[in-house]
């Protein structure tokens, strides 16, 4: 379930939106990948993150390595807070998620910028907000793929 998940995070991740819209798109890749670290730390893993951030790069032509290393960021730090996570509250971890994806922004705002891209608009930070007002509901999607074990 674990790659079918992130799998379908990535295509939901890769889905051509209009301009309006797309500005919105919360990054569900990394939501998916930090429910995993979470919920299943052994079978998610920062491997996991690593390969679904490069195929996030080679998918969206960014910098080779350049959502790998931020989801692998991010996902260490899950994993290393995952047993105290599961105890808090929605809320708590919403509050948790929310500083995670802001952490995953940084790291793709820096690079775009150290490397010479054009850095985008400042919309870009309405997405950490909008996958933790999301993270109830992935959270409990996500439950539901692994809950009958």
């Amino acid at each position: 379930m674990l790659a079918l998940t992130v799998l379908l995070a990535l295509g939901i991740q890769l889905l051509p939106l209009p301009a309006w819209l797309s500005i919105m798109r919360p990054a569900f890749l990394v939501l998916v990948v930090l429910y995993w670290c979470i919920a299943a730390p052994r079978a998610g893993g920062i491997l996991v993150a690593f390969i679904a951030g490069l195929a996030l790069d080679v998918t969206k032509g960014a910098v080779l390595g350049q959502h790998g290393l931020a989801v692998c960021l991010v996902a260490y730090i899950a994993i290393t807070f995952h047993q105290r996570l599961r105890n808090q509250t929605m809320l708590q971890q919403s509050l948790f998620i929310f500083a995670m994806l802001a952490l995953y922004e940084v790291v793709v705002w820096s690079i775009d910028g150290w490397t010479g891209h054009a850095v985008s608009s400042p919309w870009r930070w309405v997405h950490p907000m909008l996958g933790a007002a999301l993270w109830p509901i992935a959270a409990l999607t996500l439950g539901r793929t692994h809950a009958s074990r």
